[in-house]
């Protein structure tokens, strides 16, 4: 035991060790840690072979699923990230100009979110800052802020984690609609028995409109499912069926009929998040700061 101590008390830990250590940690594969460091499956198996022979202990458990990291290598990515960012910061701060934007950000957000409120609001950010890109990830699983799959999420949460950054945009008011081909003039228990509904999938159990429907009509079963809002947007507009939609989603849309007021017990909250430490890069700074302002729900 003390010899495994003293080898490992006199490995000489370096950047490209940390920096191979972040990226098995962020994507637990090895062909996908290799792509993100342009360097091949076998190099990675090695080098942190090397490394856990280097510090007499192993970093990873391996599966069939992947490499699953233990607590010394979490720690060693916590490191490697705060280098990452201190790199990232030293490089914009060597190529731009003092009102200067350059490099890529990572935003995640659903498809509803993306196409409804963040893609009107892209065209002026890109105008102020043209060296600017934009990575957009679409879906409903929560890409990981802490381990830098994105830099900025942008989510319906009535509690956003208490260790990220975030900005609150506002309400997420949200109403039952039908399409205007169905000539439906009202809503009671009649029309909703007598038509189709359109929901969100078993992906979205907890969701505020499937909970809605499942507490004021308990016999109804969803004749479509789907797994986004914006999908039930669609097929309702097409006139296949009930669906519960974000104002904000349906308005302007010719196609939509609203058939009730705003349903107070589906609200949600729309946030802004980040990571503590990258909201200081200057390029996650400027879109953040942006998108607190013009991403505002009344």
């Amino acid at each position: 035991m003390n010899a495994k101590t003293q080898y490992r008390l006199n490995y000489r830990l370096t950047a490209t060790d940390l920096e191979i250590v972040l990226a098995l940690v962020r994507t637990g594969k090895l062909a996908e840690a290799g792509e993100r460091l342009a360097l091949d499956a076998s190099t990675v198996f090695r080098s942190i072979q090397k490394l856990e022979k280097g510090l007499g202990q192993r970093l990873f458990e391996r599966s069939r699923t992947g490499y699953q990291a233990n607590e010394l290598a979490q720690e060693l990515a916590v490191h490697a990230e705060q280098m990452e960012a201190q790199l990232e910061a030293a490089r914009s701060a060597m190529q731009m100009q003092p009102d200067q934007v350059a490099g890529a950000v990572r935003i995640t957000t659903t498809d509803t979110i993306l196409h409804g409120l963040l893609a009107p609001v892209l065209r002026p950010l890109q105008l102020r800052h043209p060296l600017l890109s934009l990575d957009l990830h679409a879906g409903n699983e929560l890409a990981s802020l802490t381990r830098r799959d994105a830099d900025i999420a942008i989510r319906a949460s009535k509690r956003p984690p208490q260790h990220l950054i975030g900005k609150h945009l506002g309400p997420i008011r949200v109403a039952l609609y039908a399409g205007k081909t169905t000539k439906i003039k009202h809503f009671d228990a009649d029309v909703a028995q007598r038509h189709h509904w359109i929901a969100p999938d078993d992906a979205l159990p907890e969701h505020p409109s499937v909970l809605w429907r499942k507490k004021h009509f308990p016999k109804l079963q969803a004749t479509y499912k789907v797994n986004s809002i914006l999908t039930v947007a669609e097929l309702v507009g097409q006139g296949l069926g009930l669906g519960i939609l974000p104002l904000f989603l349906a308005q302007g849309r010719k196609d939509l009929l609203q058939l009730t007021d705003v349903l107070d017990e589906c609200q949600t909250e729309l946030w802004l998040l980040t990571h503590t430490e990258a909201r200081h890069l200057r390029r996650v700074s400027a879109v953040y700061s942006y998108l607190s302002q013009e991403m505002v729900l009344n």
